[in-house]
């Protein structure tokens, strides 16, 4: 059995599941992905259960147990105007319904002292117009976080990060979109991936049940018509 720590990460082709997936690999972690584009340790879909369990195989197959579970994929991002009936049950299914069975699955593997960390959003408490999809997914996982950490005590400490707007594209954003968020610009991957790594390292050994919100304070900002330059168009 390996003694690297073993990570499970769904959605590690791109954004943040990319950078967190690079950065517990540059502490020498091991990690395996799930994505739906190619490159990953298991390509597939995670909406489907016979994907999940066929992944669960080939990661204990090669390493007998896990350490760490990020539940990071991107569920789709659809209004009550033109989201399907089955759109919106995949959204669903990325976004709530297979981190739950992957943790499930991976249960009877999970190293003394894992730790798992659930990717909701600010999303989950405040909403743009036709994002209803997406939305209902993050509020289904911010739930769900806090329902296996009481169910999971003593087995995995199970907690949440909700980031605010991360632009993954290396855009300098200057001017309103930078000033809207108290801490003075947009975020990075690196600044969901670093949480991540801290509340899976003994440094947070009591933390969990928590849903960590981190979006430079553009959640905490009231906007009124006409206060401090801001204006509704």
């Amino acid at each position: 059995m390996s003694k690297q720590k073993v990570v499970v990460i769904t959605g590690d082709q791109s954004g943040i599941g990319k950078c967190i997936k690079e950065s517990f690999e540059k502490i020498g972690a091991i990690v395996c992905g799930i994505d739906i584009q190619e490159g990953s340790f298991y390509h597939g879909d995670i909406a489907d259960e016979k994907v999940l369990e066929a992944f669960v195989s080939k990661v204990i197959t090669h390493y007998q147990k896990v350490d760490i579970i990020i539940n990071n994929a991107l569920p789709a991002m659809k209004g009550i105007d033109d989201c399907t009936y089955e759109e919106f049950q995949h959204a669903l299914s990325v976004g709530v319904t297979a981190p739950f069975y992957l943790v499930k699955l991976l249960k009877p593997h999970l190293s003394e002292g894992a730790s798992i960390v659930n990717i909701s959003s600010t999303r989950a408490a405040m909403s743009q117009a036709q994002t209803e999809s997406y939305s209902a997914a993050k509020g289904g996982i911010h739930a769900l976080t806090h329902a296996l950490a009481v169910s999971l005590s003593g087995i995995a400490r199970v907690n949440a990060i909700s980031p605010g707007w991360i632009d993954t594209t290396n855009t300098i954003y200057k001017g309103a979109n930078a000033y809207q968020h108290p801490a003075g610009r947009v975020g990075k991957p690196e600044d969901i991936a670093e949480m991540a790594k801290f509340l899976c390292s003994e440094a947070a050994a009591f933390i969990t049940g928590e849903n960590i919100t981190i979006d430079g304070g553009m959640s905490k900002l009231m906007i009124y018509h006409n206060d401090q330059g801001w204006s509704l168009q």
